[in-house]
């Protein structure tokens, strides 16, 4: 059928279930927070805390050398910063080792430790005791350690933790520092290298003194300088050289060759001077690498030979690129080896030309002595760069060792079991007892009881009960509109509606109505008798309200033909389905003038049976004539009938038949039909008569109906078309009513 109010998706858990849960498993969650107020009860009673003494270790670095060797680079100083929680880490495994607890206990003595416990002199049950009892921690990002001791004798606590510090020192040392570290060892050791320091400085001296420096770095430097001074005096002398040969060659030349002047003459100036100048260049280039090759004995695969080569190459070029243009200025080039036999012409040209030479000289014997010394400062470089070496290693050796030697004076003279690197900032307290952490663990468990009687809670509601509980649940969960929510009557809290207004009710005599399941039918011995209709009902105001929803949705889809037709039924029996039926059809009897007949198809004991004194009086087709139905009226314009009987012939033939009275049905001059209905199972006749019907009305007994069976019952339902309605019985109002958040519905 079509939902006549939207129906949303459930949100989650809203504060509504919240508070549903707490108040319908109170008593659960009082039972479980009770056990945990006896459990802190009975630790407190039963668990006195034990003495304990305190202590704080301050570390301000840990040096960590694994050898003697101080060449190697194995030694490291670490400060347990914020970066170091490492080195904290380290130390506290060093504290909570077995091997300190079992020294401390064997120093201690075993049988003074187990005389307050298990009793005995074993020593490594007594290491175990100091180990369970010792609590080692250190804050984040923090350089002090927390030792706290716990032990039921007031007299072991401060003695132990005193013995276990002692211990860890010593423990510190050995594992982080190099083992055969005495004094007499460290100053032998620092003599020695001092005395190697003092010979090596020695033959450094000496080594410098015979290669007549003083340091090799300068002396190099010094030649370096000197070198490129004479090289650049050496190479303007040569320069020089070249010009002057260049000036006086020329007019030799053309005195002796008398037939190139005329072509001399037509040559331009500025190419005979750059031809000259080409050629000077040319002679020095090769006096250059005559003096390279034959004076200094370099070979052809020497740098500067190389490289003068190369230049000789590039002016030859150039030469021979001038004669090609002009070819009278090849008469121009006289080499240097005829200069001699040239220079007789102008003998102020021949004197500067011999100081030239002289000079040129000079600088070149300047230049091969200084690189000579060079040569020697070279080879004797070698040995003093050794020798520096070795004192290097020498004092840094020595450095170690000395340091080793103070750092061992500080802690012989801080007394034994002490380490500078490590300080006591708060020494073992007297013994007492710590009553905070009991009371934490009693908190703990009131805690954890109040928090377990929740979860009980909570998981039987969301996942072990799987049964409708609530109106909003049968729209949120089953989809499924609800016309009406019916209170449990035997609850407290519904007792009021006993003062309900006085109306008509089919009631038994001779027998008492069950109260506690609302159902009229339910009688206790005695006769079945039809008696007076005027009895106190305190359902009625639901029954009235269960008929005006329906009315109000039959307008809501313009059903206005007459009859109309209303089953009730449920999933299982005992939901109060012909108690409803019953009431819903004496309601619709008195509204208006139209008739009602009540049709019981349940043959389980029906609510039409009390009508009868206990046996059938009228049938189905009687009710539909006017002649015959006068035996199925009970009240004014009220008419029960039942079909059949519970039979297996009934429930294989009532459907073909049913279909046959459907004409009879809706040609009768009654305005509600309403038929009390079997549950809906896969072989009643519910799910097969449905889609005759206007309304199928769903019983839903609250807290006893499971979901699927709903969900099942409304598929099979759903199969015949039928337009499905849902009326939750028996519900129960556990939440107050200020802290009710839920639908009208739940009122």
């Amino acid at each position: 059928m079509k939902n006549n109010r939207p129906t949303e998706q459930s949100p989650g858990i809203t504060l509504g279930d919240v508070y549903f849960v707490l108040f319908r498993h109170k008593w659960k969650i009082l039972l479980c927070s009770a056990a945990g107020f006896l459990a802190a009860i009975v630790f407190f009673l039963f668990h006195p805390p034990p003495y304990q003494s305190d202590a704080k270790l301050f570390i301000r670095y840990v040096v960590d050398s694994r050898s003697m060797n101080p060449t190697a680079n194995n030694s490291t100083t670490t400060s347990p910063d914020e970066m170091g929680e490492s080195i904290m880490n380290s130390e506290m495994e060093i504290l909570s080792s077995f091997d300190l607890a079992e020294e401390a206990a064997t120093n201690i003595g075993p049988e003074k430790i187990l005389a307050a416990t298990i009793g005995g002199n074993d020593p490594i049950k007594a290491a175990n005791v100091i180990r369970n009892g010792l609590t080692v921690d250190a804050p984040s990002r923090s350089s002090v350690i927390h030792l706290v001791f716990h032990h039921p004798d007031p007299t072991i606590v401060q003695p132990v933790l005193r013995e276990i510090i002692g211990d860890y020192l010593e423990k510190h040392l050995q594992v982080h520092q190099s083992v055969g570290t005495s004094d007499d060892f460290l100053t032998e050791e620092t003599s020695r290298l001092r005395s190697q320091i003092e010979q090596t400085e020695s033959e450094l001296l000496a080594a410098k003194t015979n290669a007549g420096i003083i340091s090799v770095e300068d002396a190099e430097k010094s030649y370096s300088e000197q070198i490129t001074k004479i090289q650049e005096q050496l190479f303007q002398a040569e320069t020089d050289l070249a010009e002057r040969q260049a000036t006086v060659a020329p007019d030799a030349a053309i005195t002796t060759n008398a037939t190139n002047t005329v072509a001399l003459t037509e040559t331009p100036a500025e190419q005979i001077a750059e031809y000259q100048k080409i050629c000077a260049r040319l002679d020095f280039l090769k006096n250059r690498e005559n003096d390279y090759l034959n004076k200094l004995g370099y070979t052809e695969e020497n740098k500067l030979v190389q490289e003068v080569d190369v230049q000789i190459d590039e002016t030859t070029k150039l030469k021979i690129g001038l004669e090609g243009k002009y070819p009278a200025l090849a008469a121009l080039y006289v080499p240097s080896s005829n200069l001699a036999t040239q220079q007789t012409s102008s003998s102020s040209g021949l004197d500067q030309l011999m100081a030239l030479q002289s000079k040129v000289k000079v600088l070149k014997g300047q230049l091969a002595r200084i690189q000579s010394e060079a040569v020697e400062v070279n080879e004797a470089e070698s040995k003093i760069s050794d020798l520096q070496r070795k004192k290097q290693i020498q004092e840094g050796n020595y450095q170690y060792f000395a340091t080793s030697l103070e750092q061992a004076r500080i802690d012989e003279a801080l007394g034994p079991g002490r380490v500078s690197n490590i300080s006591a900032i708060q020494t073992p307290t007297p013994p007492f007892k710590d009553r905070s952490k009991k009371f934490k663990t009693m908190l703990v468990m009131v805690v954890a009881g109040v928090l377990g009687g929740l979860a009980w809670a909570f998981l039987i509601e969301f996942y072990f009960d799987r049964s409708v509980k609530r109106p909003i649940e049968v729209e949120a969960r089953l989809k499924i509109p609800l016309f009406l929510s019916i209170p449990d009557i035997g609850g407290s809290g519904q007792k009021h509606l006993a003062q309900a207004v006085q109306r008509k009710q089919l009631q038994f005599n001779g027998g008492e109505t069950s109260a506690k399941s609302g159902d009229p039918s339910l009688a206790e011995g005695g006769k079945l008798e039809i008696v007076s209709w005027e009895a106190s009902s305190f359902l009625n105001q639901f029954y009235d309200a269960l008929r005006d929803r329906l009315v109000v949705y039959f307008e809501s889809i313009n059903l206005t033909r007459k009859p109309k037709l209303v089953a009730v039924t449920s999933t299982d029996r005992g939901s109060g389905v012909s108690t409803i039926a019953s009431g819903l059809a004496a309601s619709l009897s008195e509204t208006g003038d139209g008739r009602v007949l009540l049709v019981s198809m349940d043959h389980q004991g029906g609510a039409a049976q009390q009508f009868f004194h206990g046996k059938p009086a009228c049938k189905l087709d009687d009710a539909l004539e006017g002649g015959k139905r006068d035996n199925a009226l009970v009240q004014e314009n009220l008419y029960v009938v039942e079909e059949g009987s519970n039979t297996e012939k009934l429930q294989r033939i009532l459907p073909k038949r049913f279909a046959s009275l459907v004409p009879k049905l809706k040609a009768s001059d009654y305005d509600y039909i309403i038929f009390d209905m079997p549950p809906v199972s896969q072989t009643s006749i519910t799910s097969r008569l449905a889609g005759f019907m206007d309304m199928m009305l769903l019983v839903i007994e609250s807290e006893k109906t499971d979901r699927e069976m709903v969900q099942q019952a409304t598929a099979l339902l759903a199969q015949s078309k039928a337009n499905v309605g849902a009326v939750l019985n028996k519900t129960k109002k556990y939440v107050p009513t200020r802290l009710h958040q839920e639908s009208l519905s739940d009122v």
